[in-house]
């Protein structure tokens, strides 16, 4: 098990290094450190000297990936990429480009972000999994076509449609909640829950459309033919059997999700102006800060490499067949 996370360890540096390069090539395609320059400042004629002075300051006036008149290292080591990538690896995010601690935001927002994600991941689960199980209880019945009709379209309604309805009819048409802001300590529960609810509801059609068909196709297996044939009640093999072996497949995307509940919804987040790091993210896009839109793509690369580890190692949990080499 050491052996097998160790060289998954290894088998993820190329990978967030191809990912680092990725994004640094597709941000400078759209944007010359000259196009950031006048965004940051603000104005709308500006002088090639006001320019220049931000590239100096900010790190952004030496050439991006090869530096021909240095010598030797510094060919490599004296460039935008490197001076403004390699430093990720040591999870140290340096400074946005108006000059806020990259590391310090992401400390203070994660919160927010997981106030509204973890709820609404634990409650969304224990639903779609207990709407699933009573689909495939009454498989083949009206109560399973209704079902599927409504996940189908459910699953065809945008997550803004959600959004907007939970806004007017709970904030502005009934005033039970607020429509959008955050509140620390125990204020912040009339804040979240509207976000969880809309979050739970809008993953309803998808998964458990998807989780019935896991059980759909364990329920068809032998041993719940033999458990059957020795007597146990149907309910007994669903809870006992069926859902016990349908917990891989649904670990599978279950796992993955749990590392990026750190990185919170960007709609969600942005609608109910929620300060979490989904809105920080959606901020530094449209401000076009490079350096916070470079930190969250290689957080999200390395969580979401977390979380695939995690899936492999919860499956030995789950399935003790399973052995991980």
């Amino acid at each position: 098990m050491i052996a097998y996370i160790i060289r998954r360890i290894f088998y993820a540096i190329p990978i967030l290094i191809g990912v680092n390069v990725l994004t640094f090539t597709l941000f400078f395609i759209v944007n010359s450190p000259d196009d950031m320059a006048r965004i940051h400042l603000g104005v709308k004629r500006v002088t090639p000297e006001a320019v220049a002075n931000w590239k100096a300051e900010h790190g952004y006036d030496r050439p991006l990936l090869w530096n021909n008149t240095a010598q030797s290292a510094d060919r490599v080591t004296n460039t935008i990429f490197f001076e403004h990538s390699v430093k990720l690896f040591m999870f140290d995010f340096g400074r946005s480009d108006d000059g806020r601690d990259i590391g310090s935001d992401i400390a203070k927002r994660m919160w927010p972000s997981l106030a509204i994600a973890l709820p609404t991941f634990m409650v969304g689960l224990l639903t779609y999994i207990t709407f699933a199980m009573l689909l495939a209880f009454f498989r083949g019945t009206y109560v399973d076509t209704g079902g599927v009709v409504l996940c189908v379209v459910m699953m065809s309604i945008s997550g803004l449609f959600y959004i907007i309805l939970g806004q007017y009819v709970f904030s502005k048409l009934w005033h039970l909640v607020p429509i959008s802001g955050f509140d620390t300590g125990i204020n912040a529960i009339k804040f979240l829950i509207l976000p969880v609810i809309i979050g739970v509801v809008g993953g309803v059609g998808a998964s458990t459309r998807l989780y019935r068909t896991f059980f759909l196709e364990e329920i068809n297996k032998d041993y719940v033919r033999t458990a059957r044939a020795k007597g146990l009640s149907e309910l007994r093999v669903l809870f006992h059997h069926v859902l016990k072996n349908a917990m891989i497949p649904i670990l599978t995307g279950v796992v993955v999700i749990i590392p990026l509940l750190f990185i919170g919804s960007l709609i969600m987040e942005s609608f109910f102006a929620i300060p979490g790091l989904g809105s920080y993210t959606i901020d530094a896009i449209n401000s076009q800060d490079f350096a916070i839109v470079r930190a969250m793509v290689f957080l999200g690369s390395v969580l979401y490499i977390i979380g695939l580890i995690l899936t492999d190692i919860s499956y030995t949990v789950v399935d003790p067949r399973v052995r991980l080499h």
